[in-house]
């Protein structure tokens, strides 16, 4: 069965890309999304059992062929399965299956159909390959599969010049993450001897006094592989410095950006940690260093999602501060927390992505807020889902009760983790997750009343033609819909509930820490509290400000025009990364090019010495009289010649 839902959307993507021209798009779209659902299917066959019966806990590992035999290193191609699979399992194949039905409606009238749906399978097998991984390279082999499908599916209009930079943007920051992903499992094959997952957790006890010498420095080695492998996490993830090329991604098709962001590349560097638990967990200093740049990387992208005007953009930054709440989790070492999220997130976070995606269908490709607006009348049911998305994402529900969306039971249970955490390192993290609440609250209800609430600011033929989408489109809301309402409270308890519940779902699939999670529910009431207090102040203050008195966010960007800059500016890491890697490149690029292959390499060499050898052996070939008499002339000189020198040099007498 594990076979089938790997390699399903690999023979889809087989199918659409190399025989799409001939069977035509309605062809590969029904086949790569028959096989998706297929595989979502299975998937949810295998989890259920290990989520309400028995099999939690247990590891069953497929063996495809032997793969990798390099002296000592001898990797076998082997499909693992445990409760971590599984869960990984259900989220990329449900999503991928319903964005491959959206799409259907969505690229309707797109003339590159079949490449699209063979790029969307290839990109879900890329990520399948990741999360079912027995060892490191093969977990990296589906990491790099992941990145280039994401570089096609991003530039997928090509011959729009933002989206081609976009795609060349995405792949050359993640280069950088993969670069320290890449050196540290280099370094977990010399420290632990092992890159199989097993093996090497079984060897993590022994290396932990293992130290290496870095300039006269004695550093912990696995501190340092745990930190390399965490600059992985970083690019896949898009956390704080290596987050830029997350927003530019919205450039590709919005069923790519809901794949992306709910269910594929972003998740990656989620599992990839919690896959790894044993490795981070046996580094403090790493723990802390993932749970303060997941805090900065929630605050600091809630705060850039306050002010945006792009529908896509606004939706794609709460992606990016959702995931540092993520790696919060991780870093407090409540590692089911953060799997949590990553399972109820894709359900809301697809809702909005496709939602956002029908409200521009709806609006002839218009993505900006500001020209939109009195949308609810046009496109109730559309209107309907993203209120649904918004309150799961905004964590609506009450403490302490069973009553509450999907964000709610998730983010709460990461808020209380980290507020549990010990040192300043956790009250830091506590406070950047309630603010992020709040900015989250904000931000996502001015999407909805710019979108859907008070008079419109569309173009009046626009807004006159505005209309529901198709079925194809809204099917795959109204499923999503249902796990973001039930998502949380339905697996609370598997996840961040009792002891005997948490290890009877994960069994030994992942670490799990019972001293935070205790501490965690053992938190004070107003720290229960404080993320709901967050998201009603959120939510009223977007209220005042886009329903109640609209004029009130002008007259505040006027009176606070550098940090309304800075914020619609992204911080202006766009322009300082340009600043600082970007030009220097061109001009060293420039400099190698104008000075070195063109003045160097081409006039002094090709022409100057190319040149000079061409006149000399112009002159020597005129010398090729043809004539007999003329060589012998110059064999009887050159005999005389010798024998002249020999003569003087004494050799005769």
């Amino acid at each position: 069965m594990i076979q089938a839902i790997v390699f399903f959307p690999l023979i889809g993507a087989l199918i659409a890309g190399f025989f799409g021209h001939k069977i035509g798009h309605r062809a590969s779209e029904i086949i790569t999304s028959g096989l998706l659902v297929a595989a979502a299917i299975l998937s949810w066959i295998i989890f259920i059992p290990i989520a309400f019966g028995s099999g939690a806990g247990e590891v069953v590992k497929v063996e495809i062929m032997r793969w990798v035999q390099v002296g000592d290193l001898d990797l076998r191609w082997i499909l693992r399965l445990d409760t971590l699979t599984a869960v990984m399992l259900v989220v990329v194949t449900s999503v991928s299956s319903l964005v491959h039905i959206y799409s259907i409606g969505y690229m309707a009238d797109d003339p590159s159909r079949s490449r699209f749906f063979a790029y969307l399978s290839l990109f879900t097998f890329a990520m399948l390959m990741l999360v079912t991984a027995d060892n490191m390279l093969q977990m990296f082999f589906g990491w790099e599969g992941v990145g280039l499908a994401s570089y096609l599916l991003i530039g997928f209009w090509y011959k729009k010049p933002s989206a081609n930079a976009a795609a060349i943007k995405a792949f050359v920051v993640n280069r950088v993450g993969d670069f320290g992903f890449a050196l540290g499992i280099f370094g977990a094959f010399v420290l632990l001897g092992s890159i199989d997952f097993d093996t090497a957790f079984s060897a993590v006890d022994g290396a932990k006094s293992v130290s290496v010498s870095f300039f006269g420095a004695e550093l912990d080695a696995l501190t340092i592989v745990a930190l390399l492998l965490f600059m992985g996490a970083m690019g896949k993830s898009a956390q704080f410095l290596l987050h830029t090329w997350l927003p530019d991604a919205m450039e590709g098709p919005t069923p790519v950006s809901a794949l992306i962001h709910a269910a594929t590349m972003v998740t990656a560097g989620v599992f990839m940690v919690a896959r790894l638990s044993p490795i981070f967990d046996a580094s403090p200093f790493a723990m802390s260093v993932v749970l303060i740049v997941g805090a900065i990387t929630a605050f600091f992208a809630a705060t850039v999602g306050l002010v945006q005007n792009d529908i896509k953009r606004v939706i794609a930054y709460s992606t990016c501060s959702q995931l540092g709440y993520m790696f919060v989790a991780l870093g407090a070492g409540a590692y089911t927390a953060g799997i949590f999220h990553l399972f109820t997130h894709a359900f809301f976070k697809a809702l909005l992505f496709l939602g956002a995606g029908s409200v521009i269908h709806a609006m002839h490709h218009e993505q900006d807020m500001r020209k939109m607006g009195g949308l609810r009348k046009k496109i109730p049911l559309t209107y309907a889902m993203m209120l649904i998305g918004t309150l799961a994402l905004t964590g609506v529900g009450i403490p302490g009760t069973s009553f509450g969306f999907a964000g709610f039971f998730s983010k709460d249970s990461i808020i209380e983790a980290a507020y549990a955490v010990d040192g300043w390192q956790g009250t830091f993290a506590f406070w950047s997750l309630v603010i992020a609440a709040l900015f989250t609250s904000f931000y996502s209800w001015r999407l909805i009343h710019m979108t859907f609430h008070g008079k419109t600011r569309a173009e009046q033929h626009t807004y006159e033609k505005a209309h529901e989408s198709p079925i194809s489109m809204m099917m795959p809301l109204y499923l999503l819909a249902i796990g973001s309402v039930v998502a949380g409270f339905l697996f609370y308890d598997q996840f961040f509930g009792k002891e005997k519940y948490i290890e009877g779902f994960f069994g030994q699939s992942i670490i799990i820490s019972y001293a935070i999670i205790d501490a965690a529910h053992n938190v004070p009431t107003w720290v229960k509290w404080s993320a709901t207090y967050a998201m009603m102040l959120g939510f009223v203050t977007a209220l005042w400000m886009y329903m109640l008195a609209p004029s009130v966010p002008n007259k505040l960007a006027k009176a606070t025009p550098f940090l309304y800059r800075f914020l619609l500016n992204k911080w202006y890491f766009d322009e300082l990364y340009d600043a600082i890697f970007v030009r220097p490149s061109f001009r060293i690029g420039n400099y190698l090019w104008k000075k070195m292959d063109d003045k160097l390499i081409d006039d002094m060499i090709v022409e100057g010495l190319g040149r000079r050898v061409k006149s000399i052996t112009g002159r020597v070939v005129k010398m090729q009289s043809g004539y007999l008499y003329h060589y012998a002339f110059a064999m009887l000189i050159g005999i005389a010649a010798l024998l002249t020198w020999m003569v003087v040099a004494g050799g005769l007498i």
